[in-house]
């Protein structure tokens, strides 16, 4: 008989114990839920009376949608992540003849670019200055420093496979007030930083192209379509918000897929 009441004991415990466990997996869904809800909340894109969009860079993969008629006046443009390809920078320094500084410290090679001007420093961008498995991170705030341009006029574009979230943390909002355009895909669905990150740009910018690349389309991310995401932010300052159009603000047709021989993941499509 007290056998019998300790094996009945034990199979309650278990019970019990999957349970809690069982329990605290749906709270953790729920709270990943809420969190990809949240981040959806704030990729909300709007439109400009003054913006007219144009693609820079590559077809497909490595193509970013800015605002053309809002670049100039410009003295340079810091391209971040770049590998062996930075069609975007090489475009840019051509067509406005100023110079583009390229930053990666993952992949030294220099991107050819005929008749422009590439400027590369073997450094990546993160929250703080030193070195990280002999790679050397610096501050936005710094790089900019060091190349003098704290008071010009500059326009970025980023890549960089998740890291944007700790720089842009570190970003004083004083030199975000100043950038005129940034462009930037972004990474990511998991981490309660995207929304700290994405609720300081919205503070400066309006976000006025989202599209999500398609190499990274996934249900994990609902309802966010894809884990990686490239955005297109005008500085509040320039950029005259177009109450007329509903938002979010339809997707622009000069968007592609990253990749155009597989399935597409775009919201509403």
């Amino acid at each position: 008989m007290v056998k019998h009441r300790s094996i009945s004991l034990l199979f309650v415990v278990v019970a019990l114990a999957l349970a809690a466990l069982i329990v605290q997996d749906l709270e953790r869904e729920e709270r990943g839920l809420r969190l990809r809800e949240t981040i959806l909340a704030e990729l909300q894109p709007v439109a400009l009376k003054n913006c007219t969009l144009k693609r820079f860079g590559s077809a497909n993969d490595g193509g970013y949608l800015m605002c053309e008629n809002l670049i100039e006046p410009i003295d340079a443009a810091y391209s971040y992540g770049v590998g062996s390809n930075d069609d975007w920078g090489c475009e840019v320094s051509r067509r406005y003849h100023v110079p583009v500084h390229e930053y990666d410290c993952f992949d030294p090679t220099r991107p050819p670019c005929s008749g422009g001007t590439l400027v590369f420093h073997n450094e990546c961008v993160g929250d703080r200055t030193g070195s990280r498995a002999s790679r050397f991170f610096d501050t936005l705030e710094n790089q900019i420093g060091k190349n003098g341009q704290t008071a010009q006029r500059v326009i970025i574009k980023m890549d960089i496979e998740g890291a944007e979230w700790d720089a842009l943390l570190a970003t004083p909002d004083e030199l975000l007030a100043s950038i005129p355009q940034i462009s930037m895909e972004m990474h990511g669905y998991d981490d309660p930083k995207i929304v700290e990150v994405l609720r300081k740009l919205r503070r400066h910018f309006y976000l006025v192209n989202l599209h999500f690349n398609n190499w990274s389309c996934t249900t994990k991310a609902a309802p966010l379509p894809a884990w990686a995401y490239q955005t297109h932010w005008v500085n509040k300052r320039i950029g005259v918000l177009d109450k007329t159009v509903p938002v979010p603000a339809p997707i622009s047709p000069l968007n592609a897929p990253d990749a155009p021989n597989i399935p597409d993941c775009q919201l509403g499509r």
